[in-house]
């Protein structure tokens, strides 16, 4: 039996990069997915690619920084598809900027990182609440190895407090929402080959090259690497976890 038949699984930033491969790693194992994304275009084509292979996919534009819109595309879920028990908040950005740049360009990173990838999770987690406690539903949020760490190369104050953000809300409504049978986890993905760093790794690869260097599987993530602990973390193998975040990162953070 697949492992989340029966499941409606709703998928952020799920037009490209990891929350692409996810959706399409949930529909194999039987989900009903639900892509949303920004890029409205975008996440219709995953959608009718996933349909094309024979899963359940429907798609809907989403701002995950309009808290209106969120409750909004919750709703029409709701009523067009059903009751989502699966949520991933994958949605967000990353800009490698430190803090002394020009004022105005380091205000708006701040800003612009920590509304999509911090707030954005809260809104989109806050929307879909009362679902996900109706179906006793599970929430898996994208973290990142700067959930814990700064890393060494160049790389903005702001994206990873967002990150040590988004583990700490991860623990903090699995904490709540536990008695009520809600899961909440949390996957930590290291350096992963995504439209997302697609011009950083083209035009400075002495970058890449760190990365690779510091992690002892000697090789950058891919997209699909993500996908088999979305999955665990859905499905019933995963029964007893909650709390927790699973690293995908090749081992980097082991050395």
């Amino acid at each position: 039996m697949a492992l989340l038949q029966n499941h409606i699984a709703a998928v952020t930033g799920a037009g490209s990069g990891i929350g692409r491969a996810i959706a399409s790693g949930y529909a194999r194992e039987g989900a009903q997915v639900v892509l949303l994304d920004v890029n409205e275009k975008a996440v219709a084509e995953a959608a009718r690619e996933i349909r094309d292979s024979g899963g359940k996919a429907q798609s809907f534009a989403l701002d995950v920084t309009d808290r209106g819109d969120c409750i909004s595309v919750a709703t029409q879920i709701a009523d067009k598809v059903g009751q989502v028990s699966i949520l991933v908040n994958n949605a967000g950005i990353a800009r490698r900027n430190g803090m002394l740049g020009a004022a105005d360009a380091v205000i708006k990173d701040w800003d612009d990182i920590v509304a999509i990838n911090l707030t954005g999770v809260f809104n989109v987690t806050h929307a879909f609440l009362g679902a996900l406690r109706a179906a006793k539903g599970r929430i898996v949020n994208i973290g990142s190895i700067q959930s814990f760490v700064h890393l060494r190369t160049p790389s903005s104050p702001a994206y990873t407090a967002s990150k040590h953000g988004v583990l700490g809300f991860t623990k903090a409504l699995a904490a709540e929402l536990g008695k009520e049978g809600v899961r909440v986890n949390a996957i930590g993905p290291g350096f992963i080959e995504t439209p997302l760093n697609e011009k950083v790794r083209a035009s400075d690869p002495s970058l890449v090259k760190i990365f690779i260097d510091h992690t002892p599987l000697g090789r950058a993530g891919k997209p699909e690497d993500i996908v088999g602990p979305a999955i665990f973390l859905a499905s019933d193998l995963s029964a007893y976890v909650t709390g927790s975040i699973v690293m995908a990162d090749g081992g980097y953070r082991t050395i």
